[in-house]
């Protein structure tokens, strides 16, 4: 009977493997970028289940590129520092203090932290800095919230990328892991603190990336939260772009990179739950998918198929 019940398992598993055939063929070679935060960032075996992710996509022949934020540890820093945590239309409001525990956190907590993981693989990570080699340059930004600007400090936005510095990492074969910081492009000295979703974006569209998935705390976008039957697998920019004065302030950030990222030139964007544990692979190895996908208006409705297409 035990025989029997591992056979069927491993008939199973080997189901599961032939389902992501086509996705291999089509993504092998392909630039996959991850932005990694959440929950995923503060639960060791989510962060174990993440490094374990990006070294598959590694080994199966893809070159997955790891942006990273760190809010849950970037408030526990300033919680230990005694500064206030304040955020405004789902953005961080950062003081110069407050800036110097932002990098503190990314460059040497979260990136190192993530790199070991993936290292234990095998030497596959490198860290790279978006002060690096020029590889972001930033622009501080302000937040409108109910048709006022407010000043969010050491805030900005990407305005210009050199995917320079992250082409060298993979083309050493390695997995690169980039803190979203920016070197202020108007005032040379000064850092921003850059929204890890935006960035990610941003970085997608420089590389020429196939693909851009973001993780995050909930199952995908709702048409109507918090009502779960309007959850949405799919979605274009066209609509996405009507839905997103309409969405919580904190999905904002998120379905902004995802639109920014399809209009400019990334085939397809995703965000996903990354409270489950091996989600990216789901997301991009099988037709089922996780979370929700934004894909050009103009593109061709067969990204995921209905169960009666796979079986036609």
């Amino acid at each position: 009977m035990r025989a029997r019940a591992e056979a069927v398992a491993a008939a199973e598993k080997a189901a599961t493997l032939i389902e992501s055939l086509p996705w291999l063929e089509r993504y092998r070679g392909a630039t996959i970028v991850v932005k990694y935060g959440g929950n995923a960032m503060v639960s060791e075996e989510l962060q174990r289940a993440f490094a374990e992710d990006m070294v598959y996509l590694r080994h199966v022949g893809l070159a997955p590129v790891v942006v990273h934020g760190g809010g849950p540890q970037i408030n526990e820093a300033l919680r230990i520092h005694g500064i206030e945590s304040e955020f405004r239309g789902g953005y961080r409001v950062t003081s110069r203090e407050a800036m110097d525990v932002v990098r503190m956190v990314l460059t040497g907590q979260v990136a190192r932290t993530l790199v070991s993981l993936i290292n234990a693989h095998g030497p596959l990570a490198a860290t790279v800095s978006g002060e690096d080699a020029g590889l972001f340059t930033g622009r501080r930004r302000g937040a409108v919230v109910d048709g006022e600007v407010h000043d969010l400090g050491q805030v900005g936005d990407v305005v210009a990328v050199d995917p320079t510095p992250v082409r060298r990492l993979l083309d050493a074969g390695l997995i690169p892991v980039v803190s979203s910081i920016a070197p202020d492009g108007d005032a040379p000295g000064e850092s921003l603190n850059v929204n890890a979703d935006a960035a990610a974006a941003a970085l997608a569209a420089a590389l020429g990336a196939e693909k851009l998935v973001i993780l995050t705390d909930v199952e995908g976008l709702y048409r109507d939260w918090p009502d779960r039957d309007s959850l949405v697998s799919e979605i274009t920019d066209a609509e996405l772009e009507a839905l997103l004065p309409s969405l919580e302030s904190g999905m904002i950030p998120k379905m902004r990179a995802c639109l920014d990222a399809v209009r400019a030139g990334v085939p397809k964007a995703a965000i996903i739950d990354g409270r489950s544990p091996h989600s990216i692979l789901t997301e991009i190895f099988t037709t089922a998918g996780s979370g929700t996908e934004v894909v050009p208006a103009s593109a061709t409705p067969t990204a995921r198929p209905t169960s009666d297409e796979e079986h036609a």
